[in-house]
C-alpha cells in the first residue's frame, strides 16, 4: 500500500498533517523575513494583530473567509467524486451575472430580503450552468475536467468583459461596471445587523453572505455524508468501477456533482457583488477561486476543515496588508509569496510528511503482533 493511500488515525490525517504543512510554510516564510533583516516574530505579531487584534480587522478577515469557504466547498464536492474542479474562478465570476440581473431587476421595487432569494438562486443557477458544460464534456465525450474548466475560466473573463463594456456600463461612465444597486439590492452588513440588537461592531465589508457560507457548509456535510446521492458521489470518487458494477449512472453523477460544485462557487458572488461592492465589477474574483483549491486540500475536503483553512487564508489576506504597512521592508509582493508558500505546502506538497507518519504509525501497530 502506498503512503498516499495508507490509513492514518483521523486526528493525524485531518489535524496533524495540515498543522505540519502550515508550520513548514511559516518556517520557510520566517527564514525569508530573516534574510531581509526583519524579526520573524514581529512579523507574526503584526500578522495576527492585523487580522484578529481589533474589530475592523476581524470583520475584514471574516469577509475574505466567506469567499474562501464558497470556493473551497466547490472544490471539495468535486473532489469527493474524484474530479478536480479548477474552474471555480469562472463559475464565481458568471455567478455574479445571476446576482446582478436579480438586483438590477428588483432593487427599485422591493426590499433586500425579497431580492435576496432571487439573487441567491441566480448565483447558484449561473454558476451551475457554467460548470455543466465541462461536466457534460467529461461525462459524454471523455474530455478532461481540468482542461475544460481552465478553458472556461478564460472564456468567462472574455464574456464578462464584453458584458460589462457593452451591456452593463452606464452611458455617462467610463468604468466597465454596472450601476450601483439601490437599497433593495444590497445585503446588510453584519455590523448593521448587530446594531439592530444594540451590539456594537466596527465597520467592515462583512455581510450576511457569511451566514450563507456557514449554512453552505452544513448543506455540503449533509449532502456528502447523509444522503444517497452523497454516498454515490463518494463511491464513484473512491472506485468508479465499483460504482459502475453497483449500477450507478456515472454520467449522471459527474454532471450533478459538477453542477453542485459550480453552484457553490457561484455563491461567492453574493459576498462581493450584493454584499461588499453593490455592483458588478471587472475581475472582482481576484484569484479567490484558485485559493479555494488550497483551502479544500488543507481542509481535507471536509466542511469543518474548510472553515478553519478559510480563516487562515483570511488572516493572511487581512493581516498581510497590516504587516506590509507596519514593516515596510516586507512588501506586498512578499506577502503574496508567503501566501504562495502556504498554498505550496498545503496543496502541492501536502503528502510531504505523510510517508514518515505512515511508517511511524504502521510500526506501532505491527510491534504488538510481532511480540505475540
Amino acid at each position: 500500500m502506498s503512503a498516499q493511500s495508507a490509513k492514518l488515525p483521523r486526528w493525524v490525517d485531518y489535524g496533524l498533517i495540515p498543522l505540519l504543512n502550515l508550520s513548514a510554510a511559516l518556517l520557510v516564510s520566517g527564514l525569508v523575513v530573516l534574510l531581509i533583516g526583519e524579526n520573524p516574530l514581529d512579523a507574526v505579531y503584526w500578522l495576527v494583530q492585523g487580522s484578529l487584534g481589533y474589530g475592523e480587522g476581524i470583520g475584514f478577515t471574516l469577509y475574505y473567509t466567506t469567499n474562501f469557504i464558497f470556493t473551497g466547498l466547490a472544490v471539495a464536492v468535486a473532489a469527493h467524486a474524484g474530479m478536480f474542479n479548477i474552474g471555480g474562478e469562472g463559475q464565481a465570476y458568471v455567478g455574479g451575472l445571476g446576482v446582478t440581473l436579480a438586483c438590477l431587476a428588483l432593487d427599485h421595487y422591493v426590499p433586500w430580503y425579497v431580492t435576496f432569494p432571487f439573487a441567491l438562486a441566480g448565483a447558484v443557477l449561473f454558476g451551475a450552468a457554467w460548470a455543466a458544460v465541462p461536466a457534460y464534456l467529461q461525462a459524454k465525450r471523455g474530455s478532461h475536467i481540468v482542461i475544460t474548466t481552465i478553458m472556461f475560466n478564460f472564456i468567462s473573463y472574455s464574456l464578462m468583459a464584453y458584458l460589462l463594456v457593452r451591456v452593463f456600463k452606464q452611458p455617462d461612465s467610463m468604468q466597465p461596471e454596472s450601476r450601483t444597486f439601490l437599497e433593495g439590492g444590497r445585503l446588510p452588513f453584519i455590523h448593521d445587523v448587530l446594531g439592530w440588537f444594540g451590539i456594537h461592531m466596527s465597520s467592515s465589508p462583512l455581510n450576511l453572505s457569511f451566514v450563507v457560507a456557514l449554512l453552505a457548509c452544513v448543506f455540503v456535510w449533509a449532502l456528502i455524508w447523509r444522503t444517497r446521492l452523497g454516498y454515490a458521489i463518494r463511491t464513484f470518487g473512491t472506485n468508479p468501477n465499483a460504482a459502475l458494477y453497483a449500477g450507478m449512472d456515472q454520467s449522471r453523477i459527474i454532471i450533478i456533482t459538477m453542477m453542485i460544485s459550480g453552484g457553490l462557487a457561484g455563491l461567492m458572488a453574493l459576498n462581493e457583488v450584493m454584499g461588499a461592492q453593490n455592483r458588478l465589477l471587472l475581475d472582482y474574483v481576484t484569484g479567490y477561486g484558485f485559493v479555494g483549491i488550497a483551502v479544500a486540500l488543507m481542509g481535507r475536503s471536509h466542511p469543518v476543515g474548510i472553515i478553519m483553512a478559510s480563516i487562515l487564508f483570511g488572516m493572511l489576506y487581512q493581516g498581510g496588508a497590516e504587516l506590509a504597512f507596519e514593516m515596510p521592508k516586507i512588501t506586498r509582493d512578499m506577502i503574496i509569496s508567503i501566501q504562495g508558500l502556504v498554498i505550496l505546502f498545503a496543496g502541492a506538497m501536502e503528502h510531504m510528511f505523510r510517508p514518515a507518519l505512515v511508517r511511524i504509525f504502521t510500526s506501532r501497530h505491527e510491534q504488538p503482533e510481532l511480540e505475540a
